[in-house]
């Protein structure tokens, strides 16, 4: 089949968030002015460079995320993992402005060493990040959409050595989660390499 997104896809459901996965789940946590702390995860999230090393994550609308992050200038991406695949959901609870979903989830409160917003304790890793910049993306001709962008650069990162296997960050052994379309998710259980290839003129 073929199908222009102007014109819809004639689908039971929407094919793109499907079609565009596995995503990177941002478990991204904020406090507003006032100190409220926010946690919530986003699949519209990944690294953008390495350096610097910058994340992004990009809100539908101006949720509390996006505005405390715009406001405050920092965020925190804590690692999303199968073990708590549960608790990742509970944090996207529509939970009214001042509720701090670490409690709901029963997730306990780890503080970050150069930004005002906790860290998940329970998380192998987790990434401190002070905002660049803030975007709206706009479409063809212009049109405006609701999603914000919000870029931050990482200036800490914290890691579980339970993650660790012979130096290296273990994705399997942590068991990073991701997001992938309608209501399904996965887990990374197994990898594979394969070297780059060097160009040689014969």
């Amino acid at each position: 089949m073929f199908y222009q997104p102007k014109d819809g896809h004639g689908l039971p459901h929407n094919p793109a968030k499907a079609i565009v996965s596995p995503r990177p789940i941002g478990w991204i946590s904020t406090c507003d002015a006032a100190g409220n702390i926010n946690l919530a995860p986003y699949s519209f999230f990944n690294m953008l460079s390495d350096d610097p090393f910058l994340v992004w994550f990009s809100s539908d609308g101006a949720k509390d995320s996006a505005t405390n992050a715009e406001l405050t200038g920092e965020f925190v991406a804590s690692l999303a993992t199968g073990n708590l695949a549960a608790q990742v959901v509970a944090t996207s609870v529509d939970a009214p402005h001042g509720v701090d979903e670490f409690g709901y989830a029963g997730l306990t409160h780890a503080p970050s060493r150069l930004v005002r917003p906790p860290r998940v304790a329970q998380a192998a890793a987790a990434l401190e990040c002070k905002v660049t910049e803030v975007m709206r993306p706009r479409g063809l001709g212009g049109r405006g959409g609701t999603s914000i962008v919000v870029i931050g650069e990482v200036v800490g990162v914290h890691i579980d050595d339970a993650a660790l296997t012979d130096g290296l960050f273990d994705v399997v052994k942590a068991g990073n989660l991701s997001r992938l379309g309608y209501l399904d998710y996965a887990t990374v259980t197994s990898v594979f390499q394969m070297r780059r290839p060097r160009w040689t003129a014969d």
